[in-house]
């Protein structure tokens, strides 16, 4: 079995890499980067001291459940582009990862033109960190639990379409409820939403049920990369919730108002 996975190039993304790579004869890992210290560099979010203290958080929570960045794995071949760089290279430049059994996204630019025909034709999935429908845009586990709502922070396993996250929904994957630092359960997230991708392609079990299309009437909160900035951050980090009270949070959940929830 082959894996394609267009991806980044953080922990978490060299993780999933090595995941697919555990369950696959070969992986072709199309990486676009960032840099390593968002908050510090100035890339895809501005450097300021408040973004640096709170992206200290977050690479300190993905240390803590993802370790450090590593060489991909012996069965793996990677291309390495800058972010934004994938919708203008020529599609044939990705041979042969386009003869792959499964298309995975995860972390990568929004996905255009030539490429995004291909792989909506190869039925390419996408992890969205968020719960779609009700975050949606960007920063969406963020903005969950800026909203006091840890139990929307997980992720969605959704079909490419042509529009930004918006494809029919496969499953969610929810982490159980744990006390849990907030920055932590955002990567604990990631996590369980990585394993039940693997678990299902492992398994040949990913489009047993056909996908739901996403009810927009849902919607909750969508966010744009502009709307995350030093105030917002600031005003987080004062009043973020305990441990304790995620765990509440989380315990009282409503499953029904998931897809085919994936618990771990």
């Amino acid at each position: 079995m082959k894996i394609t996975v267009f991806t980044s190039n953080q922990p978490r993304h060299f993780r999933l890499i090595e995941k697919l790579s555990a369950i696959a004869s070969e992986v072709f890992a199309v990486q676009e980067c960032t840099t390593l210290f968002p908050g510090k560099k100035k890339d895809f979010y501005v450097a300021s001291p408040i973004m640096e203290e709170y992206f200290s958080h977050v690479r300190a929570a993905e240390k803590r459940v993802f370790g450090d960045i590593a060489m991909p794995p012996k069965n793996c071949r990677s291309l390495a582009l800058f972010l934004g760089d994938l919708n203008d290279i020529d599609v044939t430049a990705l041979e042969p990862a386009l003869q792959s059994d499964y298309y995975v996204v995860f972390g990568a630019s929004f996905l255009k033109g030539p490429l995004a025909e291909i792989l909506i034709a190869n039925r390419a999935v996408n992890i969205h960190m968020g719960a779609s429908p009700y975050y949606r845009g960007n920063s969406c586990n963020f903005w969950a639990a800026y909203d006091g709502r840890p139990d929307y922070i997980f992720g969605t396993i959704h079909m490419i379409t042509k529009g930004l996250d918006n494809g029919p929904i496969l499953l969610h994957a929810l982490p159980r409820a744990q006390a849990i630092d907030p920055f932590v359960l955002g990567m604990v997230s990631v996590d369980v939403v990585q394993n039940a991708m693997c678990h299902h392609i492992k398994n040949g079990t990913l489009f047993d049920q056909p996908p739901v299309p996403q009810d927009r009437s849902r919607e909750m909160r969508y966010t744009k990369n502009v709307d995350f900035h030093d105030e917002v951050a600031r005003e987080y980090l004062s009043r973020r919730p305990s441990p304790e009270q995620v765990r509440q949070n989380i315990a009282n959940r409503n499953l029904s108002a998931f897809i085919r929830p994936y618990v771990e």
